[in-house]
């Protein structure tokens, strides 16, 4: 459902390849190269996923590889017949799409006594890890990312902690590698009242010394080191390497049980109700985690929904609007989770991916498109209408809309809504109906494609309102949001250069480089700095085509207006 770089076909010069003779399923860009990251020789293109039709035109894909929306040659030469201007994404997008950190860890190999390889690896004084697991036990953040249970984390600091000399017992290895994930995902919060910064980078290192032990052994432990140090690379900007751990993550809670615990049971405080009660709630962090994932990827989800118990906890859609100032109780151990965002709208992603963007959904017809794209809209306004006003998304958002609440929460949900709106709508630019241009076909897919455009327009006028409040440790998070729309509004640009909307739109575009260096951002690495140029680079090229594009037709609209008039 993201919206990848598209590899688009044809124009008024180019001979128009239609839907209908593209809905096989196969990629026809497997002569393409891409770029991977540095030391890696080139790879070809391999089946892809995150395909993105537009106005009839297949735009191509994201490569299952490495996540690169790289335009294909056909697509560099449609943009070129669009804008006069040759364009230069294959330079700027050679090592990933514009919000993914490309960032890598290349360690030498492993001895082969992993015993003793592990042994050796000391852990930090162990006052530091009890300060950041008692303000952790206090702060918002445990209800939103609950990746351990303050109690149990007792059991693993003492295993940890006791097995210092080889050989290891049995999971000692599990928890060290949690000791050194905790400590690396907790501090890019930024919380208060720490009083010794750690550094969360060499943390997430050493907890990957671990990792061939974390897949030889299926324990909680090793489930919350995975997903622990997904949320850390995820947090980072670096997809590719989330997406990996997020999958070990969902193969362990699926060993353990987690995905089909019920969420019914009433909840105690004895350790074997605990652990279930924790699974679960890893569970569901593993379920938001993989669809974000997928929708960023353009790769599959690891979740199957038809193997998951999907019921929510109770009380949880009352917890997730309360006023967290005054009626949560934060220091409660069994407190319902809220998670990331709306569980609820989760799984509406998850089935919308699946409905719109799987393999199968690509050899719809355009009558089943056109009614998973009406029942999914639905779905998704019901949700919309269920939220508290407080909360409640608008429907559309310009500069002129109030903004009334600057809460965090309610602006990663808005930016989650108006991005699922235009990914659901944007499917009706695979419908084959642009091939034939039936009048009354065409009025509804048209009209569904507009409300992708819009949804993509209302995302950077909100995002440009709230960009003040977000914090620094989401850049990598939000950045998505925008480069998604914008290559929305790009797309559209091109198809509709005359459309009145046409230099409003450019206006929106330019003032995105703008909007990306207002989002707070901790101390940026020397990596992140150079992507960030990267990103500036890519957002500038886009603009600069739309800008051609435009003036191109309004010469071609004037030369013909200038002929007929002397015919």
């Amino acid at each position: 459902m993201t919206c990848p770089a598209p590899s688009i076909e044809s124009s008024e010069g180019i001979e128009r390849r239609r839907v209908a003779g593209r809905s096989t399923g196969h990629s026809t860009h497997q002569h393409a190269a891409q770029l991977s990251p540095p030391v890696i020789e080139p790879q070809p293109f391999g089946r892809g996923f995150g395909k993105l039709h537009f106005a009839g035109y297949n735009l191509g894909e994201i490569s299952s590889h490495n996540g690169i929306p790289l335009f294909s040659p056909e697509g560099q030469e449609w943009v070129q017949s669009r804008t006069g201007e040759k364009a230069t994404f294959e330079k700027l997008c050679a090592f990933g799409p514009p919000w993914q950190n490309q960032h890598r860890f290349y360690t030498a190999s492993i001895p082969a006594d992993f015993q003793r390889l592990q042994a050796s690896v000391e852990l930090p004084d162990r006052k530091i890890v009890e300060e950041y697991l008692s303000i952790y036990r206090s702060s918002i953040i445990r209800l939103v990312f609950p990746f351990i249970d303050p109690v149990l984390f007792q059991e693993t600091l003492k295993l940890a902690y006791e097995s210092q000399q080889a050989p290891m017992p049995a999971g000692a290895a599990s928890a060290k590698a949690c000791v050194y994930a905790f400590l690396s995902v907790v501090s890019i919060f930024n919380l208060d009242g720490v009083s010794l910064l750690v550094d969360s980078e060499a943390c997430s290192v050493k907890a990957q010394c671990f990792t061939p032990q974390l897949v030889q052994e299926t324990t909680i432990d090793g489930l919350q080191t995975s997903i622990m140090l997904c949320l850390f690379q995820l947090f980072s900007g670096d997809l590719q390497s989330a997406a990996l751990l997020s999958a070990i993550a969902c193969r362990a809670v699926f060993m353990l049980g987690g995905n089909t615990m019920s969420d019914t049971a009433y909840v105690t405080s004895d350790p074997t109700s605990r652990v279930r009660f924790h699974l679960r709630n890893l569970f569901w962090l593993c379920y938001t985690v993989d669809i974000e994932i997928s929708l960023r990827s353009g790769q599959p989800p690891s979740i199957n929904d038809a193997y998951c118990d999907l019921t929510l906890p109770p009380r949880y859609v009352e917890m997730q609007y309360a006023d967290l100032c005054h009626d949560v109780p934060i220091d409660d151990d069994l407190i319902v989770p809220l998670f990331p965002g709306d569980l609820r709208l989760s799984i509406i992603k998850m089935r919308a991916y699946n409905a719109l963007y799987s393999v199968k959904a690509l050899h719809k017809s355009d009558a089943e498109l056109l009614k998973d794209i009406r029942e999914l809209d639905d779905e998704l306004e019901q949700w919309r209408m269920s939220v508290p006003p407080k909360y409640r998304p608008t429907l559309s958002f310009s500069h002129e809309t109030p903004f009334v609440d600057k809460s965090m929460k309610s602006i990663i949900l808005r930016l989650e809504y108006h991005h699922c709106v235009a990914a659901i709508h944007r499917a009706s630019g695979r419908c084959r109906v642009w091939a034939g241009g039936q009048s009354g076909e065409m009025e509804g897919v048209s009209s569904s494609l507009a409300l992708s455009v819009g949804a993509s327009r209302s995302s950077l006028h909100y995002l440009r309102t709230a960009v003040h409040t977000l914090t620094g440790d989401c850049f990598w998070m939000i950045l998505f949001y925008p480069m998604s729309a914008l290559l929305t509004i790009f797309c559209n640009l091109l198809m509709n250069p005359l459309d009145p909307q046409a230099i409003e739109d450019l206006e929106l575009l330019s003032r995105v480089p703008e909007l990306v260096k207002g989002i707070r951002i901790r101390q940026l690495t020397l990596n992140e700095i150079l992507h960030i140029k990267l990103v500036d680079d890519f957002v500038a090229e886009l603009i600069r085509l739309g800008k051609c594009a435009v003036a191109k037709a309004q010469r071609e609209r004037e030369q013909a207006e200038t002929i007929r008039q002397k015919s």
